[in-house]
């Protein structure tokens, strides 16, 4: 009687795992064949959305040279992310009198997130000017690796150094 329950699990065990094996096949194929038929529109949905992308950047970067576009081409300066132009109004006469942003839309597209947070600092007049000097050490003649190194350097000093 126990050989015949312990063959009896040996066979449950068997065919548990043979069952196993068959189901996953199973899914694998089924899987696959539901890819082999949405991938198709996957692939077009993948296109026509990096086709509307890179219209847009077109289009962006085209934006001064539409009509109604209401600056000059020439004082306009393309810059992409996170603002697609800084206008320097007056450039051309040599007396700048205004520095606009410009966020070029087409269609309903809306302001990102950074885009919003960045018209409501420039609205709150948030802006200020910084002038950087580069290091004279720089800008002497001579190995410039090394200047750069020591310079690197000796700035993570600073970082590291706690004050007391």
């Amino acid at each position: 009687m126990d050989a015949l329950i312990i063959f009896l699990v040996i066979v449950f065990l068997i065919l548990l795992v043979v069952a196993y094996f068959l189901g996953k096949r199973e899914g694998c194929s089924t899987r696959d064949r539901h890819w082999e038929g949405e991938l198709p529109s996957y692939r077009k949905d993948a296109i026509m959305r990096s086709r509307a992308v890179l219209g847009g950047h077109f289009s962006e970067q085209l934006a001064p040279y539409l009509p109604d576009f209401e600056h000059l081409p020439n004082e306009c300066k393309f810059i992409g992310k996170p603002i697609d132009f800084i206008v320097f109004k007056g450039m051309d006469e040599k007396e700048i009198e205004e520095i606009v942003f410009v966020e070029v839309k087409s269609g309903n597209a809306r302001l990102s997130p950074v885009e919003k947070k960045l018209k409501d600092v420039v609205e709150k007049k948030k802006v200020r000017w910084v002038e950087y000097r580069i290091p004279p050490e720089l800008t002497q003649k001579g190995n410039i690796e090394e200047r750069i190194s020591d310079i690197v350097d000796e700035g993570e000093g600073k970082k590291g150094k706690k004050k007391t």
